[in-house]
């Protein structure tokens, strides 16, 4: 039988069969994707061959499978395990689009975070809008910060969208982009993505938390990643919150193209092997000076040549 994997507890998948039948799959034990380290062979949407198996069991738990082969992926997105640096983990494959959700406040999401989420996922071709959302929180103090966040990705070329999950502003928009798509909600812990989730859609009631008040980060209210149906042929993916992102698979020779900008006036520099780093004569380092380029962005690239621990990346709590 044939389907699609829509929810994955570590150590299970919940298959829906194209004819919409539910099955709860384990994985073939020599099962391997071929070329990818991956602590997760399989992954939120991909799509699977699986064999119904016999179970002698209560009925609620009979419907079971094995799932044998992968389908291959359109595109995923992929992070460095945090544990396992050698590894990767898939957050998940065959997106239409990724709605990258970040705040300004209550926690603060650090740029190098969204610069390495947006790196990795022009690798693997996902396209990304970000989400602002607590916009509810931003006082005067704090207003010109968000403006200028957003006209820095704005004008690196990402979509960008304000929006407050507890007050409802902008919501109703982001539900017109929904229909119809498979779409990845995904960030840091704390930044509301299941309260934004339940403003979308109410009926789907997942479980919201609060702000750690020690140290102002998110704590962990999905612990599993999960699809869900929103009518229409649409699907969202809920994942657990992130508080590193570490990118795999990169060489340091092709980081740059992974920067919009970066990558455009890299064209003008003097070498074609240029680093960007300390070469003379580079276009993207003059750049960086004439403020063309924004330094974050091109500290982000600069810390992305070096990535070996994730430490490095990981905000301080």
């Amino acid at each position: 039988m044939h389907g699609l994997v829509i929810r994955n507890t570590g150590y299970s998948y919940t298959v829906k069969s194209d004819a919409g039948e539910v099955f709860e799959c384990k994985v073939k034990g020599n099962f391997r994707i071929r070329g990818i380290r991956t602590t997760n062979p399989v992954a939120i949407g991909d799509k699977v061959t699986f064999i119904p198996q016999e179970v002698e069991a209560d009925i609620e738990q009979a419907r079971q499978g094995l799932i044998v082969e992968l389908d291959d992926r359109k595109n995923y997105i992929i992070r460095k395990s945090a544990n396992l640096s050698k590894q990767s983990h898939i957050l998940a494959s065959n997106i239409d689009m990724c709605f990258l959700i970040v705040t300004i406040k209550q926690p603060e999401t650090p740029l190098q975070f969204i610069d390495r989420f947006l790196a990795s996922a022009e690798a693997y071709g996902v396209p990304v809008t970000i989400i602002f959302n607590k916009i509810d929180l931003v006082d005067e103090e704090w207003q010109e910060y968000l403006d200028g966040v957003i006209n820095l990705y704005q004008t690196v070329g990402y979509p960008c969208r304000r929006i407050s999950a507890k007050t409802g502003e902008g919501v109703e928009e982001l539900r017109e982009e929904l229909q119809g798509k498979i779409t990845l909600l995904s960030g840091n812990s704390g930044v509301g993505k299941s309260t934004l989730i339940n403003s979308l859609f109410p009926t789907l009631n997942l479980k919201t938390n609060d702000i750690s008040d020690a140290y102002n980060t998110g704590k962990h209210t999905t612990t599993f990643s999960e699809m869900y149906e929103v009518g229409d042929g649409g699907y969202i993916i809920d994942t657990p919150g992130i508080k590193g992102f570490g990118t795999f698979d990169m060489k340091k020779e092709e980081v740059g193209h992974y920067f919009r900008e970066i990558f455009r006036y890299s064209a003008d520099c003097r070498f074609n092997n240029c680093t960007h780093t300390h070469e003379p004569h580079c276009a993207v380092i003059e750049a960086v000076e004439r403020h063309d380029i924004a330094e974050s962005r091109y500290n982000s690239y600069c810390s992305m040549l070096e990535d070996e621990k994730e430490e490095k990346y990981r905000p301080a709590y």
